[in-house]
């Protein structure tokens, strides 16, 4: 498609219809509810991530947290910058995979759509499974059912989704609040502390500081980084579901991002402050969060309400995926790479379809992993910054195609961001390939082939109907239709009146096998149609075999041999129970015919059925 002109950041403005979906579609504020959580929970594992990292220099290391955290919130800025220009030059959303589609070429955002599809995925099993755990740190005799508790709360999840993104968004907006509320009120009160006020969630646990501390060097740093970039998955989730805001939708949907952004970086920053202040140690069993609270709040009723809402807006933060994922597998069923049913939307504007798969597969990832978040971990991220990485490069090219006013400036700040978050992927995918990013590594050139695939296939039924292609007009056609019957009853009365209705001719067929009892019932069928005398032929198809659909299927092409301008039609009648349970009491004859005719002929199959 042809991206608008941009102009300061900004879509030029187009009055926009009336519209009749905007009450089952977001704001800037539910969509930061709906659309954040995962960015949102990330401040819980992100600081973490870069102090167990530094722990390997002992102390000394762990003075780095404060820059390493400026960097990544430098990171994080230049990506909010360049998705809010993507949300303005791609209103449809789509995210990485529209940019790298327009500007990088089909096979690159078919990479690029892959690494969505991993990224969504993996973040719901992830946030299921560490908020788990945070409530099973709280009540231990829980830890033998986490698999249970994890697949409940998966569950109530894709509940609450299935009544549609706004819904979800009003259910999650409490939880949300209460959670940045929480770090904010601890960045402050801890902003005015000169020592820990408590030191009790961490006493008796042992420090997770290296003995044989090494030196902090580039490396070193760089993985940390790579490892603290974990806090920034989430941030192309509202570009990717802008078509769920209301309209004006870029325009929201760049509020949105922006308030992320800015939220994002004053928790993160304000955490590391904290982490030095404190001169906080890692320790086992313990979270980084958990210490800050403590030493911030003191242990008491303030600690336990983070906590709480940590583990409640961890669990909860599936809900980003549940938004995203959806609305990229309906783009992708409209260019063909995924099955056109992720396309159709329910009531209330849900894409049905794609929740239901995603939290299918999602379940399949938790009953793989136990329900263990150090399982599924190290495959989490890569993908995200596989994204990150062909979205900037595609928009270093827009802004080359563009050369609006300020072309240069974005360009240079998009490729540094490319350049970054294409480091931090090799990072990530070197240091954790031995435990377990190489099924990363090869579940993306895996999905991408799928995709390819299923893009073939489209592509050879498009041909064959003459997609795009303007058709013969309409011509009639003899018609002949073929009624299989076994014996006389008001389904085979309902069942001709129906054929003589669509046809010029109607034929009778019914089957006979060679063994005395069924020459006995065809013989005395035909002397019953004899005595009816219905004015249709009852045609005896001898078969050697005990089948059904093989002397039809036969009969059916030997009439497409002598006939060949006649369209043939098979209808099949069949009954149709009152109760539900009553389905296993049919003999399923209707079934394997129909199997049969469309496997084998080019007849037309109609299934007639008579409600008993």
């Amino acid at each position: 498609m042809s991206a608008p002109t941009i102009e300061n950041g900004v879509a030029p403005a187009v009055e926009e219809p009336p519209d009749p979906g905007a009450r089952h579609k977001l704001t800037a504020v539910t969509g930061l509810a709906a659309l954040s959580l995962d960015a949102m929970a990330s401040v819980a594992y992100g600081p973490e991530a870069i102090v167990l990292v530094l722990a390997a220099a002992g102390g000394y290391g762990l003075g780095f947290t404060l820059p390493v955290t400026l960097a990544i919130v430098g990171l994080l800025a230049v990506l909010v910058a360049s998705y809010r220009q993507v949300i303005a030059a791609f209103p449809d959303g789509g995210g990485s995979y529209a940019v790298a589609k327009e500007h990088l070429g089909r096979r690159t955002s078919l990479v690029a759509a892959a690494s969505l599809v991993l990224d969504y995925v993996l973040n719901v099993a992830v946030a299921v499974t560490a908020g788990v755990a945070a409530l099973t740190s709280a009540f231990p005799e829980l830890y033998g059912d986490r698999l249970a508790v994890c697949l409940a709360v998966l569950a109530l999840v894709t509940a609450v989704n299935l009544r549609g993104i706004v819904d979800s968004a009003r259910a999650f907006i409490a939880p949300t609040a209460v959670f940045v509320a929480a770090i904010l009120t601890l960045v402050v009160v801890g902003l005015f502390r000169d020592a820990p006020v408590s030191t009790a969630a961490s006493t008796g646990h042992a420090a997770v500081l290296a003995d044989d501390a090494t030196t902090v060097g580039a490396l070193l740093l760089l993985k940390a980084f790579a490892s603290g970039c974990s806090a920034l998955t989430g941030v192309e989730a509202i570009a990717n579901a802008v078509p769920s805001f209301r309209r004006p939708a870029a325009r929201r949907a760049m509020r949105a991002e922006v308030a992320l952004g800015g939220l994002l970086g004053v928790m993160l920053i304000g955490l590391s402050v904290l982490i030095s202040r404190f001169g906080l140690r890692p320790v086992e069993g313990v979270t980084v969060l958990a210490q800050l609270a403590d030493a911030s709040l003191g242990h008491n009723w303030a600690f336990y309400v983070v906590q709480f809402a940590t583990m409640v807006l961890l669990a909860l933060s599936a809900n980003t995926s549940f938004g995203g994922l959806p609305v990229l597998l309906e783009l992708l069923a409209r260019d063909n790479y995924v099955p056109h049913v992720f396309g159709l939307k329910a009531d209330r504007q849900v894409h049905r379809h794609g929740v239901v798969w995603l939290a299918a597969v999602s379940a399949a990832l938790l009953l793989f992993s136990g329900g263990d978040t150090n399982t599924l971990v190290p495959l989490f991220a890569i993908g995200v910054f596989v994204g990150f990485t062909l979205a900037q490069t595609g928009m270093v090219l827009h802004w080359r195609r563009e050369r609006g006013p300020g072309w240069l400036p974005r360009a240079v700040l998009n490729g540094l961001g490319a350049v970054l978050t294409g480091v931090s992927a090799i990072v990530v995918t070197a240091t954790k390939f031995h435990d377990g990013a190489w099924l990363i590594v090869i579940a993306l050139p895996a999905l991408v082939l799928a995709f390819e695939a299923v893009h073939r296939a489209y592509t050879r039924i498009g041909e064959r109907l003459g997609v795009g292609r303007i058709p013969e007009p309409p011509h009639r056609e003899r018609s002949l239709v073929l009624v299989p019957v076994s014996s006389l009853t008001r389904l085979t009365s309902e069942a001709l009146t129906a054929a003589v209705s669509l046809g010029d001719e109607v034929r009778a067929v019914t089957v006979c096998h060679p063994d005395a009892e069924d020459l006995a019932a065809t013989e005395a069928l035909e002397r019953d149609w004899a005595l009816w005398n219905p004015g249709v032929p009852l045609v005896r198809l001898p078969s050697e075999r005990r089948s059904l659909g093989r002397p039809l299927t036969a009969y059916v092409r030997e009439l497409g041999t002598g006939e060949p301008d006649t369209r043939v039609t098979v209808l099949i009648p069949e009954t149709e129970p009152e109760r539900l349970w009553q389905r296993l009491l049919q003999n399923q004859r209707g079934a394997v015919v129909a199997h049969a005719v469309r496997r084998d002929t080019d007849a037309v199959v109609c299934r007639l059925r008579l409600r008993c």
